[in-house]
């Protein structure tokens, strides 16, 4: 069975062990724009886990970024990320 993109990010995301994590597909928002008509899907994260702790914001989305890389630009053509510390 073949994962959705949305159950991919939710998985590469654990290695974060997120106490919060909801993944929200926002491709129906951008409908239009260049990039989605490729195909490509855009996303927000709102993501916390203790492992952010002492982070600045920059790398607190630096590690959500490393998790997903291979899926930036396509299939995930943009990505808005919330990450907080618990």
């Amino acid at each position: 069975m073949t994962m959705t993109l949305s159950e991919q990010i939710h998985a590469r995301l654990q290695t974060l062990e997120p106490t919060q994590l909801e993944i929200i597909d926002e491709s129906h928002l951008h409908a239009g724009h260049a990039g989605s008509q490729s195909g490509a899907s855009h996303f927000r994260v709102i993501i916390s886990s203790p492992k952010f702790d002492g982070l600045r914001i920059l790398q607190r989305h630096r590690l959500v970024y490393d998790q997903l890389n291979d899926l930036i630009p396509f299939p995930i053509h943009a990505l808005a990320i919330v990450a907080s510390v618990n």
